[in-house]
Order: C-alpha cells, then sequence, then structure tokens
C-alpha cells in the first residue's frame, strides 16, 4: 500500500501578517499532483489541518475543495485534529463523510477505531490518535496522571488490543505530538500543559508505521517513525529547512520504503545581517531581493527610515531587528518581538520589564500553572 503522509497545513496561517492562502493553495495542488502521478492509495494528515479553532472562510473552502477531488479520485484520506484545531469541528459530519472515503478521527472514542483499507496483499488499519491534551483526556484513558507520556500510552495500549484481534492486519498510526529526540521549529504552538511535552518513540511500539504531525520539520525518528513537518516555512527559524512529504510504502509482510517528496517553495525565507548602507549596496544579496526576509542591522546608530529604506531594494523584508544594545522602535511591532516566543516566555518577560527584576523560580512556576489552567479551561469550553 502506498502512503502520502503530511500533516501541519496550517490553513489560514499568516506569515507575520502576510497571507498565505495562495501558497497553501499551490501545495493542495501539488499535493493531488502526486496522488495522481505516483498512484497513492491514501493520504495520511497527521494533524493542525487549519491554524486557529475557528478558520477563516477562505481556509474552510480551500479545505472542502482537497476534500472533494480527493473524493473525485476515489483515493481515501485519513485525518486527525492538531492543537490547533478544533476537534468537534473538524470532525462535524465524520461519519457521513467517511461514506466517501474521508476518515476524519478527532474524538477519544475513535483512537481503537481504525479505517480498514484494502490493498491486493490483504487488510490495513489506520488508527487515527488525535492531540490528546493531558487535563481533558486523562479521566477517559484512566491514566495514572494528566500527562502527554501517560495519556498517548493508554491511547496505544487500545490500538494494540485492538489490532491483536485483527490477524495478519498491517497497521498505521497517525499522531499530533512531541516525540523526544525530535528538532522542533520556532512556529510550533507550545503544548507544556501536563508536564514535559515530550513523549517516548517506544510508546508506539507494535505498529508498522507512525505518521507523525506537529513539529514543522521533516524528519525520520526510527525507520518507522517519522515527521513529514509542515509543507510551508511558518517562521524564520526554518529558513533551511527542506519541505517536504513522505511517500511510504507498506508491502504484504509490513517491509516498509520511505521516499521524501519535496515541497514547491513559493518564495525563499532568509536572514540578513549588515549595516544599512551594505544590505542596500553590496551585490552578494542579489539572490534574496525577492525572499520573505529577517534583516538585522548592525549600524551604531539606528539609521533613519530603516524599514522603508530596505524595502526599496527588499520590498518582501518582514522583520527588522538591530543588534543587542539597542531599544525598540517604531519600526519593530511588538507582535514582531515576542513571535516565537512561549506565552510563559512573554508573561515571564513582562513581569521583568515591569519591576526590573528577573522571575523567581517560584514566580515561574506560578506563571507555568496558570497559563496550563487556563488553556485546558479554554479547551474544555471549546470541547463543550
Amino acid at each position: 500500500m502506498r502512503i502520502l503522509h503530511t500533516s501541519d497545513w496550517h490553513l489560514g496561517r499568516q506569515l507575520h501578517r502576510v497571507p498565505l492562502i495562495d501558497e497553501q493553495h499551490r501545495f493542495l495542488q501539488f499535493l493531488l499532483d502526486i496522488v495522481r502521478q505516483q498512484s497513492v492509495d491514501v493520504v495520511a494528515v497527521a494533524g493542525d489541518v487549519f491554524d486557529r479553532a475557528i478558520p477563516p472562510l477562505d481556509a474552510i473552502g480551500l479545505f472542502d475543495q482537497v476534500l472533494d477531488e480527493l473524493a473525485a479520485l476515489r483515493v481515501p484520506l485519513v485525518m486527525i485534529s492538531g492543537n490547533h484545531d478544533s476537534p468537534r469541528r473538524l470532525g462535524v459530519n465524520a461519519r457521513l463523510i467517511e461514506r466517501a472515503g474521508i476518515h476524519l478521527r478527532t474524538a477519544v472514542d475513535d483512537c481503537a477505531r481504525p479505517a480498514v483499507l484494502h490493498d491486493e496483499h490483504g487488510p490495513v488499519a489506520f488508527y487515527g490518535l488525535p492531540y490528546l491534551e493531558p487535563g481533558l483526556t486523562q479521566a477517559y484513558f484512566d491514566a495514572l496522571k494528566p500527562s502527554h507520556e501517560a495519556v498517548l500510552g493508554a491511547a496505544m495500549d487500545q490500538v494494540r488490543a485492538d489490532l491483536a484481534t485483527r490477524p495478519g492486519t498491517r497497521s498505521v498510526v497517525l499522531a499530533h505530538a512531541f516525540v523526544t529526540g525530535a528538532a522542533p521549529s520556532d512556529s510550533e504552538r507550545d503544548i507544556t500543559a501536563g508536564g514535559v511535552p515530550s513523549v517516548s518513540a517506544s510508546l508506539f511500539d507494535g505498529v508498522d508505521y507512525v505518521a507523525l504531525g506537529h513539529l514543522h520539520r521533516c524528519q525520520t525518528i526510527t525507520d518507522r517513525v517519522r515527521y513529514s513537518g509542515s509543507p510551508l516555512a511558518y517562521s524564520f527559524s526554518e529558513a533551511d529547512h527542506p519541505k517536504a512529504m513522505w511517500l511510504i510504502d507498506l508491502d504484504a509482510q509490513a517491509r516498509l520504503t520511505a521516499q521524501r517528496v519535496h515541497c514547491p517553495v513559493p518564495r525563499t525565507l532568509a536572514r540578513l545581517t549588515g549595516t544599512l548602507n551594505a544590505l542596500l549596496t553590496e551585490p552578494e544579496h542579489t539572490d534574496h531581493e525577492n525572499s520573505w526576509l529577517h534583516i538585522t542591522l548592525t549600524d551604531p546608530d539606528r539609521p533613519h527610515m530603516a524599514m522603508e529604506r530596505l524595502k526599496e531594494r527588499f520590498p518582501h523584508t518582514l522583520r527588522l531587528s538591530f543588534t543587542a544594545g539597542h531599544l525598540h522602535t517604531r519600526d519593530e511591532s511588538y507582535g514582531t518581538r515576542v513571535n516565537g516566543h512561549s506565552d510563559h516566555d512573554i508573561a515571564l518577560g513582562f513581569v521583568e520589564h515591569v519591576t526590573n527584576i528577573p522571575a523567581t523560580a517560584q514566580e515561574q512556576d506560578l506563571l507555568r500553572e496558570g497559563l496550563e489552567n487556563v488553556r485546558i479551561q479554554a479547551a474544555a469550553r471549546e470541547a463543550h
């Protein structure tokens, strides 16, 4: 069976206030081309389909379009919700559209209910484990504690128990998690609620392939446990990360081969550093005149109208920074300065700003606990 593993589409996301809906549309058309050209049997999407719980209408329209085209191609799709998605909204009419080959797994009680698909060698069971918020799912799984390791481990125990009733069935698990040993980027939302955010790859023992989502870098944890990463770069920390999907082949004995399918790059991202005059005049920067840029100026004095002058040569400059020792100015918005920082880091920075004293270890723990409680309460309201 040939599986196309992708994740973290984040439909509706912006890059420093620049809409990316056109670039996301081009990626999904590329995905459909790969499905046709490579005779893909099933598409597996490992969460974070949308960038937020209530996505904009153009993102919903794009989602609807790709589902319609996959259904027309008669290529099944298995999809889970991620920590950015609203499980209930993404899972609306899931049982109904399953008849069209669209298998949505967004609820905890669906973790051990596989989508069983067939090829010439027999059945393959696809289990979808949506993002499992520890504080909300501990009771359902009767986990020992509200941690990512405990609830995901309990969910995998259910998967293995169901798989044991299906002798001769190959297996694929989709999960949205941070697996130990993987490399993160700046653009993933923090999931430290429930303590340590990472889980061991050994939790997934006993299945033939694990299609992971959440981290935005395409990477291999083990031969059978992989992240596809996001199809587009969503932060400057990803400027040098090749974007890709995995084309996975499972043969009759569940032997696995994997091929990286590189995604198109609509516009490169780059970081440039130097004085304003050097950046505006030196020919070595010509290749970046059409890139999305994060520029750091090293002038000893703050240049006048720096952003406006830079945009004359580099019209797609999105972020402007200055070397340490300079104060922030109107050229750099508050949103730009905190971009890529966790809520906890931003709160700690605010405490230090208003008190001129770094937060103590006890204050850091209190802030972390308060932020986690707020997020859990918000997730609980969304779930109901």
